[in-house]
This record gives C-alpha cells, structure tokens and sequence, in this order.
C-alpha cells in the first residue's frame, strides 16, 4: 500500500542558486565592457535571462506535487499561483520522447479535465521536476494517479 501523503518535485535550489549567483556575475561584468557598447548590451541581456530563470525557479515551488490517500490528485504551481486537480480529473498520464538537441529526452504529460470541462495538458521536463520524469510517472503510478490506458 503506498503511503499517504504528499510527494514534491521542483527544480533544485542549487540550480537556482547558482542561476542567481551567475546572473549577478554577469550583471557586474556587464560594467567591465564600458567601452564596448554591444557587448554590454550583449552581457546585460544574459545577466537578465538568468536572474529571470532564477526567480521563476524560485517561485514555483513545487512545481507538481502528488497528494495521496483520501484527498488524491496533483498540484501544479505557476508563477501565477498553483492549481489543483484531483485523482478524478487527471484523464491521462505518460512519458513522451521528444527530440531536444539531437537526442530524445523524456517528458512527462499530464491531460486532466477540471470541473467545468475545460481540457489541459501539463508538460514537465526534467527541469521543472529536478529529477528524471520517469522516477516522478513511476511515482504517481505506484500512488493510483495515473489512469487505465483505455483501448
């Protein structure tokens, strides 16, 4: 019998930190290339981006959680504030290979419907779930979320 309770997944806090720790960097180095116009603007936009990713990274804490026993389902978190869907709206759940780089990574994809029918697909990577989304859809299956495959 799984246990009860709640399992989470998120990017990790090192990663983020060291996001903001290299956007500062780059924030200060920006300085550095006075004399050179396009590479500050260059350096400057990079300092941005990271420090945007580190917020966001830190904002969407967890990115999914499980929650198990009588109150069943999954919470996603956006930098919009989070959204919870119960066992009963989650329609599928499944790891799908798409080509990144050259090589195929797995993604985690989660169709729920919510209460007014309204349909969704939720993507994970890697990334959003710190860990391998295989280890997150084993997870979910050993806690009774992922749903029969119908024929």
């Amino acid at each position: 019998m799984p246990e009860q309770g709640k399992l989470e997944w998120a990017t990790p806090m090192g990663v983020v930190a060291a996001l903001a720790v290299g956007g500062v960097v780059l924030a200060g180095a920006s300085f550095l290339v006075a004399n050179e116009p396009a590479g500050r603007v260059l350096v400057s936009v990079a300092a941005i981006v990271m420090l945007a990713s580190a917020v966001s990274g830190a904002l969407q804490r967890p990115r999914l959680a499980a929650h198990t026993g009588d109150d069943s389902g999954i919470t996603v978190r956006k930098l919009t504030g989070h959204r919870r869907f119960s066992g009963s709206e989650i329609t599928r759940v499944r790891l799908v290979r798409y080509p990144r780089l050259g090589r195929r990574v797995p993604m985690l994809e989660i169709d729920v419907t919510d209460a007014e029918g309204v349909e969704r697909l939720l993507i994970f990577g890697r990334w959003d779930l710190g860990t391998n989304p295989h280890d997150v859809f084993d997870a979910l299956a050993a806690n009774g979320l992922v749903p029969a495959e119908k024929p």
